[in-house]
């Protein structure tokens, strides 16, 4: 298909939910778990202007300690328990309230970057000053 294609706007939160390319939405976006695809299969949307970085992970942990926490702190004072004990319940707990909504959550902070046409910033040279581009000595003002 052509990229001049007109392609209607689709939500980002269902398109990188479901883990599909934000332009058509019928491409996939992840190559295994949370890797990206270079581009979509069916629209060809080149994907390198998707950087997520530590966005998923960062939400998904400060969503998914504060119920981790209490579940230990109640095991803890309710049980008493050894240490042992809140490895078999507190470790499983956490990695299954961690895992599971890291790529969703990327998926949608993809198509995101995508629908609002978030980038990178790319910072150019300042162009050289030149010594008449400098105001006058008696047109700076000075607050003495």
């Amino acid at each position: 298909m052509s990229s001049e294609q007109e392609w209607p706007p689709l939500p980002p939160f269902s398109t990188g939910v479901r883990g599909r390319c934000p332009r058509c939405g019928r491409g996939h976006l992840f190559n295994g778990f949370l890797a990206l695809r270079s581009h979509c299969e069916v629209c060809g949307l080149d994907h390198s202007y998707a950087d997520p970085a530590d966005g998923p992970a960062f939400f998904v942990i400060c969503f998914a300690s504060i119920p981790t926490v209490i579940l230990a702190l109640w095991i803890e004072v309710r049980f008493e328990a050894p240490y042992w004990v809140h490895l078999v319940t507190t470790l499983p707990f956490l990695l299954l309230t961690c895992v599971p909504p890291l790529r969703p959550l990327k998926g949608w902070l993809v198509a995101s970057q995508y629908v609002y046409k978030a980038e990178e910033a790319r910072f150019v040279a300042a162009p050289p000053t030149h010594p008449s581009a400098a105001p006058p000595a008696d047109k700076i003002s000075r607050s003495t």
